[in-house]
């Protein structure tokens, strides 16, 4: 019998970056689901704290050298490996000097998100399916970790949904304590409509807000966990009214067998969409 797959895309992952909810669970949940016996994946995001050289990230060259077009402007996208040899696993970095090559991760010295923040969320989550479709693995379920990566459920379900490669790809949101407060760029919409978004999805993006965002994402999403413990009350609030399949915080020592039979669920799941 085929191993099922899953694709997880986390917004940070340990040991490249500290040690939050998000890191954590990226790190150890992928190992978990491969020793219980499905094919994982695993990318993030190539920030610039990350040490490259301690962490012995190298470039691919055959996965690196596309572009992608951001708001009508070319992006070059850049594909860079490390391996976490105690976990047999290796994780693939989403690059671009422009995006990425900073020296936070998220925001300003002074605390404000960055501007860009919404094209950058863009980049990394179709980065990571055109690298997929590259390394010509199949994913049956594509886990998100952490905002940045919320957008892809509207990604397969309204933008790759025809295309052979994710046409049975389901979507799982984990939702963290870590929302944005202020609101991404006011051209988000246009943004996407650019990108080939059709107005039911631009229309309802106009509002650009964490948990307007979150809200359209989850609507498209086939499944929905909490990552953190203590969920703030916005996120906790989007987990209830969501109508997809559902998962409670799980504690660690319970955490890989219970999302490897959720995955299952949700891969049998007929899609309502």
């Amino acid at each position: 019998m085929e191993k099922k797959r899953i694709l997880f895309v986390s917004q940070e992952i340990a040991p490249f970056l500290p040690k939050s909810d998000i890191s954590n669970t990226a790190r150890k949940l992928p190992q978990g689901i491969q020793d219980n016996g499905k094919e994982i994946r695993v990318f993030t995001p190539k920030f610039g704290s990350i040490n490259e050289r301690r962490h012995q990230l190298h470039e691919v060259i055959r996965l690196s050298g596309m572009n992608l077009i951001i708001d009508d402007k070319d992006h070059p996208l850049i594909i860079k490996v490390a391996s976490i040899p105690t976990a047999r696993m290796q994780v693939y970095f989403i690059d671009n000097d422009e995006y990425f090559k900073r020296k936070n991760a998220i925001t300003e010295d002074d605390g404000s998100y960055y501007n860009d923040n919404d094209e950058r969320s863009m980049f990394f989550c179709r980065g990571v399916l055109e690298t997929v479709k590259k390394l010509g693995w199949k994913p049956d379920v594509i886990h998100c970790h952490g905002w940045m990566a919320n957008l892809m459920p509207l990604y397969i379900k309204k933008m790759y949904h025809k295309d052979p490669h994710f046409a049975d790809t389901k979507v799982v949101i984990s939702l963290y304590d870590n929302g944005f407060s202020s609101n991404w760029d006011e051209r988000f919409a246009d943004k996407l409509k650019f990108d080939g978004f059709d107005k039911e999805i631009t229309n309802s993006l106009s509002d650009s807000s964490y948990e307007n965002v979150t809200r359209v994402a989850l609507k498209y999403a086939d499944g929905v966990t909490i990552g953190s413990e203590a969920l703030d009350e916005v996120s906790m609030s989007l987990f209830e009214e969501a109508t997809c399949l559902k998962q409670t915080f799980l504690p660690e020592e319970t955490q890989t067998k219970v999302m490897s039979e959720f995955f299952d669920k949700v891969i049998e799941e007929e899609v309502l969409i």
